[in-house]
């Protein structure tokens, strides 16, 4: 990129002109907004935002954009008065479901480093006095909050306007009232923005429209997820009890309160309640049938994101809210509308650069909560190539192509709206859209009764029914302790069965779901050994792990390549993200030298596969196949063609679970022939077909990282515990340079082991750690250790933690022991799993 590239942003709402701002204070000089209103009042969801900015977010990344935005906008000032009212944020419980959520999400707040605390009624009441704490509707009452003293209110409007006082006195440039008609373009790359005044020419330009999104996304032929819906919020009538208590005429001096048990958020409006609505049905918006508001005519009761008020959808609000706040049944509601916002399949925003048009980035669906933190992220990723915020779980490009249909955005978007107050659990499984992606096994897995959870559109087993008579068998050293509720929650004891029978006999596998790519051409090799970090260069039959890298070094994912040919490859990566980057790596590497070209291809739904894996699974294949798999014939991390009852098999010899066995894949037409024949050969050797819940126990007793659970692009490989993945003295891959002297540079944290020393306890991740009593890390992954007999975590933890410390794990607050323990917990020879 040049030292000051032109620059267009669409969009002068809280996210472009704090876009415009970060740029600019990065040395950015040629810049320009285009906004289709008017600059004073755009029109946009920025202009009637309520402004209610909470940290609390599951998403470490969410948390790191709110924390920033807080930070910012409390620095943003004029007069003396910021863009920021930090008053506080409280969060009610009234069910004792409530209040045990309220205890893990303030462990979640501590293990992100935001500070919090759980408070009992009374104080709950001395915080906001207009507060019932006695009994409410339905026999619920007040049982206490969360406090988060840094929460407050974003006075987004005022933030805009002195963004853009700001950038301007910085050389950036705006036009308002400016509508943009085109996305122009040349050789894939764009060249600048057409707009109702003319062509502004670009070299970059950025998409932060708004719910006009996805309508911007059509002008590139790139697909937004995103789904406008209406959201309803009122201002009641003045309360006496307010009257000449906040200074402003909308401010406030009391937390912000939601009421999640009834889907409610509340502000103080100067002497008035701000009354913020999810208890309505979803309302997603027509964007053809937008109000058309005259720029001239523009105001704060009229503009394109504000629909009318919809009465009957918030009466039944209205009652919970005054059954609250008893005050307010003496007041009326004195305004009312239904706001637009955007919505996603999975509640994230859009971060990233179009896979196909070079220049052309998108920042959609962001809050104002989380606005001047994405600011800063895409910043950083057009000055720096990448953002020092982990944004895995924002990447334009991570959902399937399924997942980004009008029809799924849709359902999903308001499946979302729905739940966003509910308590969840993290395996808590999506109703519908289902069976969208199925395994050519699937109908024998329903007939041996799975439990499906779904990712990315795939139904996973969990665990079988079939295998429930095992458990009169299982041996009493296999018997899994019993669970408390939330850590029963979407478990079966019948996953330490089907670990049992992989320990001690043959499991069988669907591993389908894992994405696969095939890379092939003169090129191939080349492009692979320059983005990998292992030694891709080995001749056919390899298999190798490893990662690829960001420039700086964190790890972007973590990938097995296997040479099937010379100049064909098989990969398994990690989503859609990798794809995308690979198809876009290699046609440059195309267009740079033609006679280095390599053709990625997306091959996961062709193709299906199966582990078989345990100490009896050479003799399960054996009864199918002649070929010679003993260790000589194949060895550990090798793979070869064979035939497996007359069918076309890719064996790699390699396993997650860290037993015996193999991948073993083929064409989807003969998937199904493939398991049957491997299922009835089997039934003599004991084997069982197994799900995840098994196969997560394991592969943590073999410490196998997951990639974007355990690390992520804010950790490098030697932090990780993956320096072997790293092929010695190799040069001038992805990120080498920024590995230089990192391998002999003290760590300052790492990835440790943790078993929990009461053998009971089942974390399930994000919990935070102690160490002396203080908090210093978190969990990632986490399981019962079928074969060790504890439960096992992952960490995050100060590098100087070492193995045989204690620590704590606090787990819906209360603190549980656990001792950092020395890894893998199984095999660490690797005899098993070399057979």
């Amino acid at each position: 990129m040049t030292a000051s590239p032109r620059v267009v942003i669409i969009g002068a709402g809280i996210v472009g002109t704090n876009l415009a701002d970060e740029l600019a204070s990065r040395g950015w000089t040629d810049i320009t907004v285009v906004e289709q209103g008017p600059l004073e009042l755009a029109g946009g969801s920025t202009s009637h935002a309520p402004g209610l900015v909470f940290q609390n977010n599951g998403s470490k990344t969410m948390t790191e954009f709110a924390t920033y935005t807080v930070n910012k906008l409390l620095s943003l000032t004029k007069d003396g008065q910021s863009c920021f009212n930090q008053v506080g944020g409280l969060e009610l419980a009234t069910t004792p479901e409530r209040l045990a959520d309220l205890k893990r999400k303030m462990g979640v707040m501590t293990s992100w480093g935001v500070e919090s605390r759980i408070i009992d009624a009374d104080e709950c009441e001395k915080i906001y006095p207009l507060l019932n704490t006695g009994k409410l509707s339905g026999g619920r009452e007040v049982l206490g909050g969360l406090l988060i003293p840094t929460d407050g209110l974003a006075l987004a409007a005022r933030a805009v306007q002195l963004l853009i006082e700001r950038t301007r006195e910085r050389g950036v440039t705006y036009l308002g009232s400016t509508t943009v008609t085109g996305i122009a373009q040349e050789g894939g790359k764009v060249t600048g923005v057409e707009t109702s005044s003319g062509l502004v020419p670009a070299d970059i330009v950025v998409s932060c429209a708004g719910f006009w999104g996805r309508e911007l996304g059509k002008m590139v032929d790139l697909e937004v997820p995103l789904l406008p819906l209406a959201h309803q919020y009122v201002v009641t009538t003045p309360l006496p009890e307010l009257e000449g208590v906040n200074e402003l005429p909308k401010g406030a001096s009391k937390p912000i309160l939601r009421y999640q048990d009834k889907d409610l958020y509340y502000r103080e409006w100067g002497d008035s309640i701000g009354i913020g609505s999810y208890a309505h049905r979803p309302m997603p918006v027509d964007m053809s049938a937008l109000p058309e508001v005259p720029a001239g005519e523009m105001s704060d009761h009229r503009m394109p994101s504000r629909l009318d008020f919809t009465l009957e959808d918030f009466l039944p609000a209205w009652e919970d809210t005054r059954d609250l706040l008893p005050a307010l049944r003496n007041a009326d509601i004195q305004d009312g509308f239904n706001g637009i916002f955007s919505f996603t399949p999975d509640g994230g925003p859009l971060i990233g650069e179009h896979p196909d048009l070079t220049g052309f980035f998108v920042a959609e669906a962001v809050w104002v909560t989380h606005s001047s933190g994405v600011a800063k992220a895409v910043a950083e990723l057009l000055v720096e190539g990448r953002s020092r915020t982990d944004l895995h779980g924002t990447e334009l490009t991570r959902f399937e192509k399924v997942q980004t249909s009008d029809s799924y955005v849709s359902e999903t978007s308001q499946q979302n709206f729905v739940e966003i107050y509910d308590v969840l659990h993290p395996l808590q499984p999506r109703k519908s859209p289902r069976d969208l992606r199925v395994s050519p096994f699937n109908v024998r897995q329903k007939e041996l009764g799975a439990f499906f959870l779904e990712s990315a559109g795939w139904e996973r087993p969990h665990w079988f029914e079939a295998n429930r008579p095992l458990l009169e068998e299982l041996p009493e050293e296999w018997r899994a302790p019993e669970r408390e509720e939330w850590a029963n929650m979407f478990h079966s004891p019948i996953s330490a069965a089907e670990a049992w029978k992989t320990r001690t006999a043959v499991g069988l596998y669907d591993m389908t779901p894992l994405k696969r790519l095939q890379v092939v051409g003169p090129g191939a090799e080349a492009l692979l050994h320059r983005l990998s970090t292992g030694n891709i260069t080995k001749k056919p039959g390899a298999v190798t792990y490893c990662l690829l890298l960001e420039h700086d070094g964190g790890i972007r994912s973590d990938v097995t390549v296997a040479r099937l040919e010379q100049e064909k490859f098989q990969l398994g990566v990690n989503s859609n993200v990798d794809f995308d980057y690979l198809r876009v790596e290699a046609r440059k590497q195309s267009e740079a030298d033609p006679a280095q070209w390599a053709h990625v291809t997306d091959i996961t739904g062709s193709t299906c596969c199966i582990g078989l894996w345990g100490p009896l699974a050479r003799e399960v294949i054996g009864k199918l196949s002649s070929d010679d798999l003993s260790n000589d014939g194949l060895r550990y991390f090798r793979t070869k063609e064979i035939s497996v009852g007359g069918i076309p098999v890719s064996a790699w010899r390699l396993s997650y679970v860290g037993e015996l066995g193999w991948e073993l894949y083929t064409t989807a037409e003969y998937g199904l022939k493939l398991w049957d024949l491997l299922f009835e050969a089997g039934q003599k050797f004991g084997i069982v077909a197994a799900g995840r819940g098994a196969f997560n126990s394991m592969r943590l007793e073999k410490g196998y990282r997951l990639w974007g659970t355990d690390m992520t692009s804010e950790h490098h490989p030697y932090e990780s515990g993956l320096g072997f993945s790293i092929a010695k003295d190799k040069t001038g891959f992805v990120g080498a340079e920024a590995l230089v002297g990192r391998k002999e540079q003290p760590a300052t944290r790492a990835l440790r082991c943790l078993t929990v020393d009461d053998g009971t306890s089942v974390v399930l991740g994000k919990e935070p750690v102690y160490v002396g009593g203080e908090a210093v890390g978190y969990v990632t992954s986490a399981a019962y250790g079928f074969t060790v007999h504890k439960p096992i975590a992952y960490a995050w933890l100060p590098a100087g933690v070492e193995i045989g410390d204690s620590v704590e794990i606090e787990y819906f607050g209360k603190r549980v022991a656990a001792t950092v323990s020395a890894e893998p917990l199984v095999d660490p020879g690797m005899e098993r799993i070399r057979g």
